[in-house]
Formats: structure tokens, sequence, C-alpha cells
């Protein structure tokens, strides 16, 4: 064990010992689930924020959700919860099951196949949970 590993696990250590003090349901809390507590952002709405509201000739909110899609899953998918969200938003943006599926192939080639795989099964979730939804 090098003397970062030993630093770091006595910061966390004492991390959740501090989180358990101040709050003790802290000392469970668990991060998963925690993107469905964000509402889905209206396509419209995407738009305006990332889409051609203010730049007619960039991309729209469809395009720019598959590439950070395409961002997260060459990176590993180190946080689930937000990539689940930019799936669910992307889907809102109009990106269809499918492009959102190729967007995650192609990264394969730079992230690996662990981390399309990976991206993947997070992406079905989602694809469940929606289908689950409209039901």
């Amino acid at each position: 064990m090098t003397d970062f590993t030993k630093l770091f696990g006595q910061m966390m250590e004492q991390g959740q010992k501090m989180a358990a003090e101040i709050n003790p349901s802290m000392a469970t809390f668990t991060p998963e689930g925690f993107d469905k507590l964000f509402p889905t952002m209206t396509k419209e709405y995407m738009d305006m924020l990332w889409g051609n509201a203010f730049n007619k000739d960039g991309l729209d909110a469809k395009t720019r959700l598959l590439v950070m899609l395409a961002g997260l899953t060459a990176q590993g998918v180190q946080a689930p919860d937000p990539f689940k969200m930019t799936v669910r938003h992307a889907r809102e943006a109009g990106a269809s099951q499918q492009e959102i599926a190729e967007t995650i192939y192609q990264m394969s080639m730079l992230g690996g196949l662990p981390a399309m795989s990976k991206a993947l099964d997070l992406a079905n979730e989602v694809f469940s949970d929606m289908q689950e939804d409209s039901e």
C-alpha cells in the first residue's frame, strides 16, 4: 500500500465519520437512483440552453447530448447517474435508442469493450425505465 493510498483511505474514513456526526442517516446514504430525482428537461429548453437558440448554426441539443454520451462512455462511465440522466435527456431531445446505442458502440474503439458494455447496460436500464413509465 502506497503512502497516497493510506492518506486517501484516511481522508475517506474521516469524511464518513464527519458525515455520520452531522447527519446519522448519511452513514448509510447511497446515490443509486439519484438520477430519477431530477426532472427531464424538454427538448425546447435543451435547444435553448445548448442548441440553436443562441447559435443558429450550432449543434442542436440531440447532437450535443450524443457527443456527451460518447465522451462519458470513452471515459468508462465514471458516474452512472449523470450518464443515465444524459441518456434520458438525449431521448427527450429526439435521439432514438439505435442512435444512442450506435454512439456507445463507436466509443468501444476509444474506451474499450468494458466501457462500452457498462454504458450499454446503463442505457438499457434507462430505456426500460422509460418504457415502464409510458405504460
